[in-house]
């Protein structure tokens, strides 16, 4: 049984590979937890599914939140007794990084750049709309190129709320029109539809600046508000940072 952790701004989703199935969990990353508190969260999760954590043989973990990396990572040798590779600089991945400095790029932006083209090899444009939402890119070699970060939809709606006087918080869903008639309406109009044209022209200029064109996958925690309604994103994957480190943990091990 292999374990992968995928430390996230918001969420700390945990992917549980067995030989026959795939679980995947999702805990929130807090800041104010103690070691001994992701023990005790780590345990309730293994015993509230059945599943024997004497099985398990790895695990591996990508974060973009190093405040609460160790806790997790003593967590893990706590509960289940192994040390965990991390995602980070001296790990093979198989990718080289064409950034100027490949250290700036964050662990699951690699990731998810090891997890799709392992499974489509070809050029490619990776989305990840969660926190932030992240463009990745990856010429037809497998070489990871660089891209493109913005605010994720739900950061740009509680800014709305908090910086305003009278808009409200809404909920973050499509309108029935794209005039809003109503003032939650409208908020959810400017959010929606600006996020999909904001993510339809980044893969415009992603692809001119190409010069050719690329498979698009998107994945990440608000990708299914998205997919359906854009027809330039081929690929919808929300457990691809999982499979990613999958696919690294075998390379290294």
């Amino acid at each position: 049984m292999l374990i992968a952790f995928d430390i996230g701004n918001t969420n700390i989703v945990i992917g549980v590979f067995l030989d026959d199935r795939f679980l995947n969990f999702r805990l929130s990353t807090n800041l104010k937890l103690t070691q001994d508190e992701y023990c005790i969260n780590l345990y309730n999760l293994f015993n509230l599914y059945n599943l024997d954590s004497s099985k398990v043989k790895g695990a591996i973990v990508s974060s973009v939140v190093p405040q609460i990396t160790p806790k997790v990572i003593n967590a893990i040798e706590t509960v289940f007794g192994i040390k965990p590779l991390e995602v980070g600089p001296g790990i093979k991945t198989g990718m080289p990084i064409k950034y100027k400095n490949p250290q700036e790029v964050g662990a699951d932006r690699i990731v998810n750049a090891v997890g799709a083209y392992e499974e489509f090899r070809d050029a490619l444009i990776v989305i990840d709309s969660g926190t932030a939402i992240t463009f990745d890119v990856i010429s037809k070699k497998g070489e990871y190129i660089g891209g493109a970060i913005t605010p994720g939809i739900n950061i740009s709606a509680d800014a709305l709320a908090e910086k305003t006087a009278k808009l409200p918080r809404v909920p973050l869903q499509m309108p029935p029109e794209v005039i809003g008639k109503t003032t939650m309406h409208s908020i959810q109009s400017g959010l929606f539809y600006g996020y999909l044209s904001l993510i339809e022209g980044m893969i415009k200029r992603i692809k001119e600046e190409m010069g050719h064109d690329c498979t698009v996958v998107i994945t990440g925690g608000d990708s299914a508000l998205f997919y359906r309604h854009l027809p330039e994103i081929q690929y919808y994957r929300p457990h691809l940072t999982l499979f990613g480190l999958k696919v690294i943990y075998e390379k290294n091990v």
